[in-house]
């Protein structure tokens, strides 16, 4: 392994959550132990996020949302397939359902995902150098093709594929949860062809569904991402043997650092959600800024960077 270089990118998720989430993703940036973030242009802080990645040169992208709160959209927000009889998305599983039932309609999804990419740029300044799904929705059935498509047309190059190595040795894990993952696990499988053929991009390697929430620490982040470079390596030709360019290994850890919401700031038009108000977030942040993963990654000669540096 000695001869890899390693460039590891920590996206901490759901900027523009709420002002707590976004602090707690601002103090992991300037701790270092986030080095890329995901903005839910739905969420209640939005504005708010993007003022701080101005402000603090932190690199964004687009965390496309279609399972929780309102649409963006204006056209969607009050008859369209995508909501409820609430008048707010599916959400996680209830989307799944309605795709599962032919209820979404297509080019619904399309348009409220490029008026997502159309309000990143607003409140940016530019469109995203990477764009993944809230909830890992981009790479559902059908979903995916749409999603390309508006990859493409914008020329937005990086997404995430979440499939992570060593993930079914993970017995810390409930079982209903780990139904979840695996699902997951099987719809990015599906997708791989399809964002190829739209030459759409993504790090070598993915972790974050092993190392959430509370069963984050730093000796997880670290056999997670020994396992994955040990499986990588398996499957590649010797570094030896490869030019010096391709020697080079890039991860994306997933992340969910912040201090827990506090109804009923936040959300995506609802409130937040259970995981956002749980102690969990803090968790991530306090195992995130240890000094001990710090000083792990340069002794790994691990270098931690944005998509914009692939």
């Amino acid at each position: 392994l000695r001869m890899l270089q390693v460039k590891l990118i920590v996206t901490g998720d759901d900027f523009g959550y709420c002002p707590r989430r976004n602090q707690g993703i601002v103090d992991c940036f300037l701790a270092g132990a986030v080095s890329n973030v995901s903005l839910l242009v739905n969420g209640s802080a939005a504005a708010d996020a993007a003022e701080l990645a101005r402000r603090y040169d932190i690199p964004i992208g687009l965390h496309a949302n279609l399972s929780e709160g309102s649409p963006v959209c204006e056209v969607l927000k009050t008859n369209s397939s995508l909501l409820n009889q609430d008048g707010f998305f599916h959400g996680k599983m209830g989307f799944r359902t309605a795709l599962s039932k032919g209820l979404l309609n297509m080019s619904e999804v399309k348009q409220e995902l490029q008026a997502q990419v159309e309000l990143f740029r607003e409140l940016t300044g530019h469109l995203p150098p990477h764009m993944d799904g809230h909830q890992h929705v981009h790479v559902l059935p059908e979903v995916r093709h749409v999603f390309a498509e508006v990859l493409e047309e914008y020329g937005i190059k990086y997404t995430r594929v979440p499939i992570e190595p060593g993930l079914h040795n993970c017995d810390w894990i409930p079982p209903s949860l780990m139904d979840f993952y695996l699902g997951v696990e099987e719809d990015s499988f599906n997708t791989v062809d399809v964002f190829t053929r739209h030459g759409i991009r993504w790090p070598d390697i993915y972790i974050g569904l092993s190392t959430m929430g509370k069963n984050m620490s730093v000796g997880n982040i670290w056999s997670a991402i020994d396992t994955a470079i040990a499986e990588f390596t398996s499957k590649a030709p010797s570094p030896a043997l490869l030019p010096p360019q391709s020697r080079t290994v890039t991860i994306e850890l997933m992340v969910h650092p912040g201090y827990p919401s506090v109804p009923p700031a936040g959300g995506c038009g609802e409130g937040p959600d259970d995981f956002s108000q749980s102690w969990e977030r803090l968790h991530e942040l306090q195992t995130l800024t240890k000094p001990e993963l710090q000083s792990h990654y340069k002794t790994r000669n691990v270098q931690l960077c944005s998509f914009k540096d692939l």
